[in-house]
């Protein structure tokens, strides 16, 4: 019986260059999709999914994070208590005690297994969740959910896994070659990053979160740095896989992926999003249905 699951780990210390200029002074992590930043998404995920310590790894600039999920100031509960706004209240005090915040502040060479690295004095020896956060999904039950039941089954490292729908696609993403395990669960036996569409071994491609046992410590530890000094977590994974702990991917059922991590994709994000949401959604559609016959005039 493996572990139990109990900390999750964001990766938060990116510059988000391609934002610029507005994360010049804000975070990536906190461009709002309608009325929520990004990193709200990805934490309401990791809580919907049984978690309550949740480690943020942050760099400059990202004291916006640890403001949003503090208690509210004073000064605006006195405002919304003045104003009636009971909801609204409830809400942002809802935030700061969704979960039990950990900061920690990014040291070391640039790549994404370094903000890993960093907090291994918070998790200690026990498997965690790794979440980036810039994309998160929708799904039923959520998608860490999902991976936590199979890693309480089958242990080794688990990473989630989104169906490509589009075959030009697959050239963005690391593809994986999987050997059916049952249902949904496939052992991994390589990621091919960015293959060429027709040469991809599959259609799902394995990102996003990831179930990682503790030795991903030690093995980071041991990569010899690439070119420039990165250090990437895939690297530190398949050094594990070759010393026999085990690679799993679990194919999201009920799940739609949001990438929020380029304009394009945010954009798209923030749309979907606006047209469900139970506020502005009726309006915003008919909108979005006035352009459309506009532009076909």
């Amino acid at each position: 019986m493996a572990k139990k699951i109990t900390k999750a780990l964001i990766p938060a210390a990116g510059f988000g260059t391609r934002f610029l200029p507005q994360t010049k002074a804000m975070p990536k992590e906190m461009l709002p999709i309608v009325d929520k930043p990004v990193i709200q998404y990805v934490v309401e995920e990791i809580v919907a999914s049984g978690i309550e310590n949740i480690v943020i790894v942050t760099g400059a600039t990202k004291r916006a994070i640890e403001d949003h999920f503090d208690v509210p100031n004073e000064d605006l509960v006195q405002n919304l208590v003045n104003g009636k706004k009971a909801a609204l209240l409830e809400q942002i005090e809802h935030i700061s005690n969704m979960a039990n915040f950990i900061y920690v502040r990014q040291k070391g060479p640039y790549g994404n297994g370094t903000p890993v690295l960093c907090g291994e004095s918070v998790i200690e020896d026990e498997p965690f969740a790794v979440i980036w956060g810039d994309e998160f999904i929708y799904a039923e039950p959520p998608r860490l959910k999902q991976m936590i039941d199979v890693h309480e089954k089958f242990g080794g490292i688990v990473i989630s896994g989104v169906k490509i729908e589009k075959k030009e696609d697959l050239k963005r993403y690391g593809i994986a070659d999987l050997e059916p395990v049952e249902g949904n669960v496939y052992k991994i036996k390589s990621i091919v990053e960015k293959p060429d569409p027709d040469k991809a071994p599959s259609n799902i491609a394995t990102h996003g979160a990831y179930i990682l046992p503790p030795e991903i410590f030690s093995a980071l530890k041991r990569l010899t740095p690439g070119q420039g000094g990165e250090i990437w977590l895939v690297d530190a994974i398949n050094l594990l896989k070759k010393e026999g702990v085990p690679l799993y991917a679990v194919e999201i059922e009920n799940g739609k992926y949001y990438d929020t991590g380029n304009k394009l994709e945010y954009m798209k994000t923030v749309v979907d999003l606006a047209k469900s949401h139970p506020e502005i959604g009726e309006e915003f559609t008919k909108y979005l249905e006035d352009l459309i016959k506009k532009s076909q005039n």
